[in-house]
């Protein structure tokens, strides 16, 4: 019996990354097990991320409204809104009595 000898080809990295971005049919997990194992990099940092509501005008409607429920949830948490300028008030209250004291403690010397 003879052996035989197949032929054998090389996959590069830009191969492997131009085929995953046109591929619809892969999981996230598969798709990330062929980046790592070929070193192909993610897609363009500059391209839009996918929608999660593909053509479901519903689904994208209440995808949107969820996410504003969150941006001002988030902008709440850390005071970017106009009802952060209260605590601010309270805050120039406390740096004016520091204040005081620091000048108090400066004439002391």
């Amino acid at each position: 019996m003879e052996r035989k000898v197949g032929s054998s080809t090389t996959v590069t990295s830009k191969e492997v990354k131009a085929a995953l971005e046109k591929t619809q049919t892969l999981t996230s997990e598969e798709e990330k097990v062929l980046r790592l194992r070929h070193g192909a990099g993610a897609g363009s940092k500059s391209a839009p991320l996918p929608r999660a509501a593909g053509n479901n005008q519903e689904l994208g409607d209440e995808l949107l409204l969820i996410e504003m429920q969150l941006m001002k949830a988030m902008r709440e948490r850390t005071g970017q809104t106009k009802s952060a300028s209260k605590p601010k008030a309270a805050a120039t209250g406390a740096n004016a009595t520091k204040d005081k004291i620091v000048r108090a403690l400066r004439k002391k010397k």
